[in-house]
Parts: structure tokens; sequence; C-alpha cells
């Protein structure tokens, strides 16, 4: 049956934990040494204890170490800036290359800088000023047909409001009527009666009154 994996926590008591730590810094310092002498490598190794106390292996002189180790990373932070700078310069050439040409379609378009261009360059030109051209007409068409369309559904909303205005104003009257008219009020139809009887009194009175003319015989 295999071994268990050991769970690597902080020891507690701190005589087992300083006993683990002279024990566990006397091999590292021997595998450093090993490691030096047998692969001829140049190898430091610096430790500090909890209590800040130094211990350090160096191969050579530790201070040469650290310098060859500084200069190391140095020229790697170095050539990563520099790919860095030369990417971006070219990435800042490439866009203001990009803005030139722009500016130079920008002229042409609005019929500046001609002189340069040879004949080629020129038809290109109309194309484009074509395509633009028919664009432009086609978004107008399509505006003037978006609003077209928007007045008619105002026309449509004013007409239904114009409609639903009316049907309440004769609803409105046709009650008025109705309440004017209604039963126990004697006199509503009185006064057009009255108005009918005078209209007709009136029309014979006159034609009694007309003069009647007759030729001598």
């Amino acid at each position: 049956m295999g071994r268990g994996r050991v769970v690597l926590e902080r020891i507690e008591n701190k005589i087992n934990r300083q006993v683990t730590f002279s024990k566990r810094r006397n091999g590292l310092l021997k595998k450093a040494f090993e490691l030096s002498v047998l692969c001829d490598a140049e190898v430091a190794l610096i430790i500090f204890s909890s209590r800040g106390k130094l211990f350090q292996f160096g191969s050579t002189e530790m201070n040469k170490i650290l310098e060859r180790y500084r200069q190391c990373c140095y020229s790697q932070d170095t050539d990563v800036v520099e790919q860095g700078t030369q990417t971006l310069y070219r990435e800042i050439t490439r866009l203001r290359a990009k803005y030139e040409s722009l500016q130079r379609s920008q002229r042409h378009m609005l019929g500046e800088d001609l002189e340069p261009l040879n004949l080629k360059e020129l038809q290109n030109l109309e194309k484009q000023l074509d395509k633009t051209l028919s664009r432009a007409r086609q978004r107008k068409t399509q505006i003037m047909l978006d609003r077209l369309e928007e007045l008619r559904q105002k026309e449509r909303c004013l007409g239904e409001m114009n409609k639903q205005l009316k049907s309440k104003i004769e609803e409105k009257g046709q009650r008025v009527h109705e309440a004017i008219q209604g039963p126990g009020n004697p006199t509503t139809q009185a006064p057009v009666d009255c108005f009918e009887q005078l209209h007709t009194s009136h029309t014979n009175h006159a034609a009694l009154e007309r003069p009647t003319f007759h030729s001598g015989t």
C-alpha cells in the first residue's frame, strides 16, 4: 500500500520548526554545493530565517553572481522594451501613412490637388464621385420617403381623432335633443308649430294683397 500524500503546512511547535529549518537548510546548502561542483554551474543561494538571520552560499563571489543576474534581467527587459518600441513605431508609421492617404483622397474629392493625378487616377476618382453621389441621392430619397410616411401616419391619426371627436359631439347633441324633447315638456313643439303657422299666414296674406292688372277693351 502506497504512502499517503504529506500535507505541507506551518509547524506550530517552535522547537520542532527550528530543528526542521536547520536540517532543510543544511540539506539545501549541500545540494547547492554539489550542483556547482558536479555541473560546473554558478550557484547562489540566499536564505532568511523567520527571525531575519541570513544564510547564503555562492559557488564564486556572491556579488559577481548577483551582478551577472542583474545584467541578465536588465538585458531581457531592454529587449522587451526595444521590441515594444519598434512595434509601436511601425504602427505609428502605418497610421500616419493611412492618415495622409485619407487626406489626399479628401482633397481630391473636393476637387483640390488634381494636377498630379494621371488619366487613370482621374477616372477612378470620377467613379468614386459617381458612387458617392448615387449613395447620397439614395439616402436623400429614403429620408424623404420616411418623412412622407411619418406625415401619412400623423394624417391618419388626426383623421381618427377627428372621427372620434365628431362622434362624441353627435352623441352629446343627441342626448341634449332627447332631453329637450322628453315627456312632460308640452311646450317643446309649440315654437316650431307657431313658426310654421306664421309662415303660412304670411304667405297667404301676401297672395291676397298682390295687385291685379286688367287690360283695357
